[in-house]
């Protein structure tokens, strides 16, 4: 919705370049794709050139192709693209075989002949018959070109951009890029996998430093993860209880592509998912031989085989992962590698490989502290461990798996009390959805209605406040010096008591020691089956805010989403 109307924008000018950005296999292709197929079917006046934007998408190799090559490519898929959104025929755009004289023909004989088609023709010819210095930078500079001379708006959406620097071997045409991004008729939206070279390298620095707004997605929140995960067992016909699909998203890191795979191997094993163990058993066998091992190994391998060019690459990448803490000690990965694989590598080069791996995402550089930790993706640092096994120590995949079940089998469960659990996902959604509003206060029995903060800086569930068992946050929100505590009571036997008030008011003082500044403090209980008298009490004299099911629901509506499931029911 964002990048769509950000593009339609650009019509009256008031967009510019956008970067979206994101770890890998969070949907940003899928997004660009959305927003291309919306723009091409969805403007009104898709007929008259002042009012449309016309969509082009290119998606860069990551493979070298010499100049002339690349510019031939990226204008006959810009004339493709402005073809079919002229012609209303979305064929054009994707007949990467129309090319050469065929699509010149098409373009002069069905086209009106503007002087940017005109223009554009003109350098096609020249740069294949090696007329023309500097090419790609023509190419480059064609759609900007175009928009100027006929006044008209085109909107390029570049995937895999980080493939004009790839560090095997440079096909550097981001200098050249400079004058076409800073187009308001003609504005730029680029992604790609790696989110490191996007960034810092491309344009965090150089001549397109500045020139993009940035756009950053995370993973999903549990909500919207559970609902995926649900939408996704419907579709593959897998076993998913409403409780536990919360469970799937948090396993999972709020990653629609692991979600997604996790369900499909469910069906695949025919193991349904009702319970955290099984899960674990599932997610187990799926990253050591399903479909997330599939997709993640292609991706390191891919990447280590471009930067390998001192043999050591596979383990120290194995070593970091296998790092206790954060914080990754190049020390020990010297020590490792002499100890297991017979090598003496000095420091410097550990350093330049560990570079090299953080611009393909799959560790952090802290470039100015000069030090590296491990991503925080949770299911890539497990897939690198099991891998590591696998293709580095030579581990067979049997063992290797049967391992995994074993250690998640030995695991605490990382999500106790499932009903609990589902009703923080429910009240943290309400606190996204509801920012920068106003709440109806009569929904937390209160007789002022609850303004919410324009942003929170983060929702977070399960937190701790010590040691001690029973100071666990069920969900922490902060948005500068107001902070939210939500306690989350999944309890339809009994109505909650006086007890469990005054924990939550300890909590409450613990945080208020542990934060400096916090000059609002919200405390919110939902309790299913309610409270007793004696606790709404407690709560009104000291200003807690309480909902029980039937509010929740009520909020739920409020804000726009689902209601609260009952066995797999609505109430």
């Amino acid at each position: 919705e964002y990048l769509y109307n950000s593009a339609l924008k650009s019509i009256t000018r008031r967009s510019m370049s956008t970067v979206l950005l994101g770890q890998r296999r969070m949907g940003k292709t899928e997004i660009f794709k959305r927003v291309v197929n919306r723009l091409f079917f969805e403007q009104e006046y898709p007929d008259d050139p002042n009012n449309c934007a016309i969509p082009v998408y290119y998606s860069f190799r990551d493979t070298i192709i010499d100049p002339g090559a690349f510019a031939v490519e990226y204008i006959e898929n810009f004339l493709r693209w402005v073809a079919a959104f002229r012609l209303r025929d979305s064929n054009i755009a994707f007949q990467e075989s129309l090319g050469g004289g065929e699509l010149v023909s098409l373009v002069k004989s069905r086209l009106t002949e503007t002087v940017g088609i005109k223009e554009a023709l003109k350098l096609l010819e020249l740069i294949k018959r090696e007329y023309t210095p500097a090419p790609e930078k023509k190419a480059l500079w064609l759609p900007r070109r175009m928009s100027d001379w006929e006044e008209s708006t085109i909107v390029m959406f570049l995937d895999e951009f980080q493939n004009t620097r790839l560090p095997q071997y440079r096909f550097d045409i981001v200098g050249m890029m400079q004058e076409a991004v800073e187009s308001p008729t003609c504005p730029h939206f680029v992604t790609g996998s790696a989110m490191t070279i996007l960034a810092s390298e491309i344009l965090g620095r150089g001549s397109l430093f500045g020139r993009f707004r940035s756009k950053p997605i995370g993973p999903m929140t549990d909500f919207w993860g559970a609902e995926l995960a649900l939408k996704s067992a419907a579709y593959y016909q897998a076993v998913l209880p409403h409780g536990m699909a919360p469970v799937v998203s948090a396993r999972c890191g709020g990653n629609p592509f692991y979600i997604t795979a996790v369900v499909q191997q469910s069906v695949e094993l025919d193991k349904p998912l009702v319970s955290e163990e099984r899960i674990n058993e599932v997610l187990a066998v799926d990253l050591s031989s399903g479909f997330i091992w599939a997709e993640l190994h292609e991706q390191v391998t891919r990447w280590i085989e471009r930067i390998n060019e001192h043999g050591i690459t596979k383990w120290v990448l194995y070593l970091s992962a296998l790092e206790e803490g954060d914080r990754i000690d190049l020390n020990r990965i010297q020590q490792e590698l002499r100890d297991k694989d017979g090598r003496e590598v000095s420091l410097e080069t550990i350093r330049d490989i560990l570079i090299k791996l953080s611009r393909g995402d799959l560790l952090e550089f802290m470039e100015l502290g000069n030090w590296f930790r491990k991503v925080d993706d949770p299911i890539l640092l497990e897939f690198l461990k099991v891998w590591g096994r696998i293709t580095v120590e030579g581990k067979l995949l049997q063992r290797v798996q049967n391992q995994l079940v074993k250690d998640y089998q030995r695991q605490k469960r990382q999500i106790a009390y499932h009903k609990g659990y589902l009703g923080e996902v429910y009240m943290a959604q309400i606190l996204w959805n509801s920012q920068n509003t106003t709440l109806p206060g009569r929904f937390f029995h209160s007789k002022k209605d609850i303004p919410v903060p324009w942003r929170f800086s983060y929702i977070w569930h399960r937190t701790s406040l010590g040691e001690a068992t029973g100071l666990e946050i069920d969900v922490e929100a902060a948005a500068g010096q107001e902070m939210w505590i939500c306690e989350s009571k999944w309890i339809e036997t009994r109505k909650v008591g006086v007890e469990d008030v005054e924990l939550l008011l300890k909590k409450a003082r613990l945080l208020h020691k542990k934060e400096d500044g916090i000059t609002i403090l919200r405390l919110w209980f939902f309790a299913w089956g309610g409270f007793t008298d004696d606790a709404t009490l407690l709560m009104e004299e000291k200003e807690i805010l309480w909902s029980d099911a039937w509010d929740l629901n009520m909020l739920l509506d409020h804000v726009g989403l689902k209601r609260l499931p009952v066995l797999g029911q609505e109430i």
